[in-house]
């Protein structure tokens, strides 16, 4: 058993998708993974979530939408991947939406980040769980990754391990059970969709007294984020996790 799903929960601005294609697309180009070898499921659209244990990795995208609005689509799938985790049917990586919503499956709480917007190429930190566990033990203690969020696991579920944080959360990675983590930050981001999103949102950044030029020019490459989603889909399909 070798096939990934991507569960998809949204959609990227028109203007980065005419450039650098959709979600799905770029976790596919990021993980080294192909159309053939892959099953994409658009649970925002109301496709059906696939019965459990049909795949060697699932990975969850991230969305504009928030999970604090509870669409029903959003509801079936964190019940779903719950089932999942509980079961350690597969292995699971939930990223920026995909992430909050394992957490709130779990009984977690997300809610706006009392911290505000992180958006950038941004530095993270490692925890003392990080060495042991089997995906980030090889990760570095400090990296660089790109963040595009509002809403943040706020407090996250009961047994969950935080591996990594930042500046303005303190839940960057959290690891669920035996085979599910959850990554706030972006590793299917290039350099280029990280520029495409803050020019995207730059009267928003203004509003909120955030520096569009300044955070593209701290915008660049973060190889080691892009490392860890690598190394998730290469354990998941090896039976490493």
């Amino acid at each position: 058993m070798s096939r990934v799903l991507v569960l998809q929960t949204g959609t990227t601005l028109p203007q980065i998708a005419a450039r650098h294609g959709d979600f799905a697309a770029w976790f596919l180009r990021m993980a080294g993974l192909s159309r053939h070898d892959t099953d994409i499921v658009r649970v925002d659209r109301g496709e059906a979530l696939p019965k459990p244990g049909l795949h060697a990795a699932i990975l969850v995208t991230g969305s504009a939408s928030m999970v604090t609005e509870r669409e029903p689509w959003s509801e079936r799938s964190a019940e779903w991947l719950a089932a999942v985790v509980r079961s350690a049917a597969a292995p699971v990586l939930g990223v920026c939406y995909g992430h909050q919503l394992l957490a709130h499956g779990l009984g977690g709480r997300v809610d706006w980040n009392p911290r505000g917007r992180q958006i950038g190429t941004k530095p993270l930190q490692t925890t003392a769980a990080a060495p042991s566990d089997p995906l980030f033990g090889s990760a570095m203690p400090q990296f660089r990754a790109q963040t595009t969020h509002q809403q943040s696991v706020v407090d996250a579920p009961a047994g969950a391990q935080v591996l990594a944080t930042s500046a303005l959360d303190p839940h960057q990675a959290l690891r669920f059970g035996e085979r599910a983590w959850g990554l706030q930050f972006h590793p299917e981001f290039s350099a280029g969709v990280m520029a495409g999103y803050i020019r995207g949102r730059r009267e928003r950044l203004i509003a909120e007294g955030l520096d569009p030029i300044t955070l593209l020019r701290e915008c660049g490459p973060a190889p080691e984020a892009r490392r860890l989603l690598r190394r998730f889909v290469r354990k998941a399909r090896d039976g490493a996790l």
